[in-house]
């Protein structure tokens, strides 16, 4: 859909230093009768954000793209730097300041912001709008084989194909193919998909999928808890855990896995495992785990088929409130990042564009922001990049086998919807105040569109140098580096996670995913490590609190990056720095030189990541001056703050290696092909073998100057500790893509890097 910008609520109040100034009547410009209207009011209802500088007596407004300042009385305003002439000035009255009732027309609609712009063409990729997920939720409902009670899990953009768009990126041809919708419906534990053209209204695909089991859905969510609180055994089991009242259990639905049966669990049921927390009233139920206590909910039934119980481990209960409401907090000066001359970037439609990056934005229910036919200006000439980037999926495995922890894989995007899951950005804490926040919409269960407000965020910032130099005697020379920042926040029961696209002026482009919230605990008996059982207590974690443990598990990545470098048809290709004998003479025993090979096969290009080797996607029919192929640097790991996932912690023989190979690879490479979209498969949810790509590079496909899908996996193995607990600072693992030949010179001359004049 287009990128509507949103309404950040008013942080200043405006300062009783107004009344200096006084009502003049007649300092209103060219007469007549005019409409007042209270100035704060009406433009935070606007949603713009209004700051009083009391030393400079100035209003400062500032609303998406547009830094507005302006004078009571004052006969212009300053927009973006430019004096805008006002037809009513601001005036005071009774210490508040009035506008005229056409101030925002004037002001912001004035041509001095180009922020957004109009899309005179739309793009092929653009979301589907309200109104088109409406008709696609008719069309099927008007189809034959409808019927009541079907749920939606997804219904999404069916993507024209790929040719056709970079044609209308790169040439400006229009697609010629319709759009469509692909829905994915429910009907209890089956599967249903669809396709409908979205230009006539009709369904042109019914297709149920065997053996699948779908998403778990925001409704499940309710109807787990429900269940949970009515049932007189699970009231039962609770008093054991000296708990009288259910209503103070929160519940968490949390998806089963597959152990061939060895659970004792039907593969034809739609199940959930259901862990419980107790609400003490601190805002923190996380920190009050019971423990040793799981219900498996049948879906279907609406009702628990089977309690698994453990020994009894006391509930801790002493309050452990995150958000800080028992602390003081310190007295922070404000920390103000302005554009008074506006942005440096434009949003028209879907489309962004800065510096020499032009891209596509659009949010997945599933995966989140999908950014698309990525390009690179270079002089007059569009130069792909990359046609598709996305997350592909995670997994948060835990390495605990006890009862209420030896099931717990989480498949976050593919088993809960990470996009559906968007948590609304904060201005000025989860993003920075010069954030532009946009709203996105999606369908929910029921089909109907939802609007999730502040869905993304993007965002200009300063990075450090991009490169300094002095000689000696000589001026200085160097350059201040920007960066774009495309930021978006998913909240998964008790983690958030926060994923940064970052372009760099220099054609690096930066993958940033940070995890936050509130770990996952388990309640123990012992109080500190000097206690009896803590030996055996922390045996899979780490003890962070009196009676809770930081049950070690990892934070694993995925990233679909369908990279076209330069063109469609790329090659993948090694450098590994190896030393060899000095064959030339001289005091030198050795040197250091770079072992160069193709990587030609699906299989082969499937490997554990060594950061002390490169590996390059590269078009072998595109050259720099120098004779080189042009290409990119895959980076799946360029630092973070916890050890990195070298590979998933789990023996060979775990079932989960039966349904997931990318998580124990860094890198992996495919053919293009539009229906492999997911790490893990489309239906993982339950799945009994790999469905994703252990089963795409089956049939391994060459690589050679080919259309190829690079997929990047990073992560985390995250072991606890005490300064993570009540809650957990942002911890961050980086990836990078980055040009290697690309270019033929430095590509960022053209900052201010000359020496300033004496």
């Amino acid at each position: 859909m287009g990128k509507q910008p949103v309404r950040p609520a008013g942080k200043t109040a405006l300062a009783l230093a107004l009344a200096a100034f006084i009502w003049q009547p007649d300092a209103l410009a060219h007469g007549g009768e005019t409409h007042l209207v209270p100035m704060e009011k009406t433009l935070q209802a606007f949603g713009a954000d209004i700051q009083w500088d009391d030393y400079a007596q100035m209003f400062t407004i500032v609303k998406d793209g547009a830094y507005v300042k302006v004078k009571p009385g004052a006969q212009t305003a300053m927009v973006n730097g430019k004096a805008l002439p006002l037809t009513v000035p601001v005036v005071m009255k009774e210490n508040r300041a009035w506008i005229d009732e056409g101030f925002i027309n004037e002001v912001f609609q004035s041509g001095l912001d180009q922020t957004f712009q109009v899309e005179k063409t739309p793009h092929p990729l653009n979301g589907l709008n309200a109104d088109e997920i409406q008709r696609a939720v008719q069309a099927v409902k008007n189809a034959p084989q409808f019927k009541p009670g079907l749920r939606f899990s997804e219904i999404s953009l069916h993507e024209p194909p790929k040719a056709a768009v970079w044609a209308f990126v790169l040439e400006g041809k229009p697609v010629s193919a319709s759009r469509k919708a692909e829905v994915i419906m429910l009907d209890d534990v089956h599967v249903i998909e669809s396709v409908v053209d979205l230009d006539s209204n009709q369904v042109l695909s019914w297709t149920p999928i065997d053996g699948a089991h779908g998403m778990v859905l925001l409704d499940d969510f309710v109807s787990v808890q429900k269940i949970i609180t009515s049932s007189s055994d699970f009231a039962a089991a609770l008093k054991k855990h000296g708990i009288n009242d259910p209503q103070k259990v929160i519940t968490t639905p949390l998806t089963v896995g597959y152990f061939d049966g060895k659970d004792g669990l039907k593969q034809n049921q739609r199940l959930l495992k259901v862990v419980s927390y107790l609400d003490v009233g601190d805002g923190n139920y996380w920190a009050h785990p019971i423990e040793n206590l799981v219900a498996v909910v049948d879906l279907q039934q609406q009702k628990i088929i089977k309690i698994e119980e453990g020994p009894v481990i006391p509930v801790p209960l002493p309050p452990r409130p995150w958000d800080g409401r028992d602390r003081t907090a310190p007295a922070i000066k404000p920390l103000n990042i302005i554009e008074p001359e506006g942005k440096n970037y434009t949003i028209s439609g879907d489309t962004i564009r800065w510096q020499n990056w032009e891209f596509h934005l659009r949010l997945h229910s599933r995966v989140g922001p999908m950014l698309s036919t990525v390009t690179w200006n270079d002089g007059a000439k569009k130069r792909q990049v990359m046609y598709e980037g996305s997350l592909g999926g995670m997994i948060v495995p835990y390495g605990d086998p006890d009862i209420g922890w030896y099931f717990k894989a989480y498949l976050d995007s593919g088993d809960y919807g990470m996009g559906t899951l968007t948590s609304s950005i904060a201005r000025g804490k989860d993003a920075p105040e010069n954030a532009v926040l946009l709203d996105e919409t999606i369908a929910d269960y029921s089909g109907k569109p939802t609007t999730i407000p502040r869905a993304i965020a993007i965002f200009e910032r300063y990075a450090g140098p991009e490169y300094k130099h002095q000689e000696l005697g000589q001026p200085n020379v160097s350059a201040e580096r920007r960066e774009l920042v495309v930021r978006w926040i998913s909240t998964i029961g008790n983690y958030d996670y926060i994923f940064d696209w970052v372009f760099h002026q220099n054609g690096t482009i930066g993958i940033d995913a940070g995890a936050t919230g509130i770990e996952a605990v388990k309640g123990v008996q012992a109080k500190t490590i000097h206690d009896p059982s803590a030996r055996e207590d922390t045996r899979y974690g780490t003890l962070i609190d009196h009676n809770i443990v930081g049950t070690t598990h990892q934070h694993i990545y995925n990233f679909r990056l369908d990279l076209d470098v330069d063109g469609v048809n790329n090659s993948l290709l090694a450098m590994d720095p190896v030393v060899e004998p000095n064959t030339r003479g001289g005091p030198r025993t050795s040197t250091m030189q770079l072992k160069r090979y193709p990587i030609t096969s699906e299989q082969q290009a499937a490997q554990k990541f060594d950061p002390g080797t490169i590996r390059l996607l590269a078009n072998p029919g595109k050259e720099n001056r120098m004779g080189y192929p042009v290409a990119y640097q895959l980076i799946p790991y360029a630092g973070g703050t916890h050890p990195v996932a070298t590979g998933a912690q789990f023996a060979p023989d775990e079932w989960i290696y039966h349904r997931l190979s990318f998580m124990d690879k860094q890198l992996w490479v495919t053919r293009y092909s539009p229906d492999e979209q997911y790490p893990e498969g489309k239906y993982p949810n339950r799945s009994t073998h790999d469905t994703g790509l252990g089963r795409y590079v089956k049939d391994n496909q060459t690589l050679e100057n080919s259309d190829t899908v690079v997929w990047m996996t990073t992560g985390t193995t995250h072991v606890a500790r005490a300064e993570e607990w009540p809650i957990m600072p942002t911890e961050w693992v980086h990836a990078l893509l980055k040009p290697w030949n690309f270019f033929d010179e430095t590509p960022t001359l053209n900052l201010s890097g000359r020496p300033a004049e004496k």
